[in-house]
């Protein structure tokens, strides 16, 4: 969700709201004689509407989850969520008169709801930030659910390049340029020239070749956590420098395939990681706040009927 302009109303109503309830609150401390309490009919009042205000908060679940019921745009609701979820925690400081409880419920309460609008606020600023540097730093950004795929797409293809260069490290004409070939061409007819090093092909380093794709670049592209020296792209750019230097400059262009493979695989991590922060938080926060409404009935429960 973007914070933007259209939050403006939010805001003042929140801050006016806030500012009205302060001077209240400021007036109803001096008058008190044994000082505020959640008892009295202010304390009553602070704790009702703040509740109140939590339970506003938690309903944009439900309404999230039966889109087709006409109240309200879901935007409208995510601003109150975010804006009387927010406005509920002071007052309900008001209501408890800046305490935690001299009970174990309401000490529980107040942990809990510190910690829900903790992670609220850090979600709301996830919300606000990462999409946009998602926009920013993953150029080839595809459907979350999706990287797997791509990520397996990606094995295939560096398969398939990695068999390609080891045939041309082994003697495969297809691969060679014009000028090799007519080198390859004349084998036989020079002494020790054979059409493998007139090719310019080299066993040893097609092994070399083969043991970075199943010792570096496989387990990169297979990976979902930890980290592998490919994973950093300066180390990955000394890795494929080291291996420009056993490899002919004519198959350079498939270790460049590879490098652009590698930078795409590095691209998902990226979107994976942001993607676990933009929805991570709600694994707090969602049963967390449940919790919060559940146990805050039973406290309001008990507190009017004892």
């Amino acid at each position: 969700m973007l914070i933007d302009r259209s939050h403006r109303p939010w805001l003042i109503f929140s801050v006016s709201a806030l500012a009205v309830s302060g001077i209240g609150y400021a007036v109803y401390d001096s008058l008190s004689v044994g000082g505020p309490s959640g008892g009295s009919l202010f304390g009553l009042i602070y704790g009702s509407v703040g509740y109140a205000f939590m339970v506003f908060a938690g309903l944009l679940g439900l309404r999230k989850k039966f889109p087709i019921w006409r109240v309200g745009r879901t935007t409208t609701w995510m601003r109150g969520h975010l804006w009387l979820g927010l406005l509920s925690f002071p007052l309900i400081l008001f209501h408890a008169a800046f305490s935690l409880g001299a009970g174990a419920l309401t000490r529980t309460l107040m942990v809990l709801f510190i910690v829900v609008v903790v992670s609220g606020l850090l979600g709301a600023v996830f919300q606000h930030f990462i999409p946009r540097l998602m926009t920013e730093r993953v150029q080839l950004e595809t459907i979350y659910e999706q990287i797997d795929a791509v990520r397996l797409q990606l094995l295939e293809e560096a398969e398939k390049i990695v068999a390609d260069l080891c045939s041309a490290l082994e003697g495969d004409i297809s691969f060679i340029g014009e000028e090799q070939r007519t080198v390859a061409a004349s084998a036989g007819t020079r002494g020790g020239l054979t059409v493998a090093s007139g090719l310019g092909a080299d066993d040893r380093t097609s092994d070399i070749v083969g043991e970075f794709f199943q010792t570096e670049l496989r387990p990169f592209l297979l990976q979902t956590r930890g980290r592998c020296p490919l994973a950093d792209k300066d180390q990955a750019s000394g890795m494929f420098g080291q291996l420009r230097v056993e490899i002919p400059r004519n198959l350079w262009p498939k270790l460049a395939d590879l490098e652009s493979l590698c930078d795409e695989k590095r691209g998902l991590d990226r979107q994976r990681r942001m993607h676990h922060l933009l929805h991570g938080w709600l694994l707090v926060h969602i049963p967390i706040s449940y919790a919060l409404l559940a146990l805050a009935a039973i406290h309001a429960i008990f507190a009017l009927r004892y």
